[in-house]
């Protein structure tokens, strides 16, 4: 884990919110990490595209919450992932 984290800045997924608006992390190589708390059965868009939303947390603050919309790729290769998972 120090090897993938070099260089990079970790930011809690409960305060992006509040990092996104005071600093520019476009220019900032950042990771964070997140607990799937709630996962909503895939759906198709008007397109016919099929997706996944997932609810993540870090259990730092429960309220606090990013969606996450999964497509293509990533939704084939990803969607079977359990809840709880980090």
């Amino acid at each position: 884990m120090d090897r993938k984290m070099a260089n990079r800045k970790l930011i809690r997924l409960s305060q992006i919110k509040s990092k996104v608006a005071a600093e520019n992390l476009e220019e900032t190589d950042w990771v964070t990490f997140g607990v799937i708390v709630r996962k909503v059965t895939p759906q198709s868009s008007n397109n016919g595209r099929t997706f996944s939303i997932w609810r993540l947390n870090d259990l730092r603050d429960l309220n606090q919450c990013v969606s996450l919309f999964l497509f293509g790729d990533v939704h084939k290769e990803h969607w079977k992932t359990d809840q709880g998972t980090v």
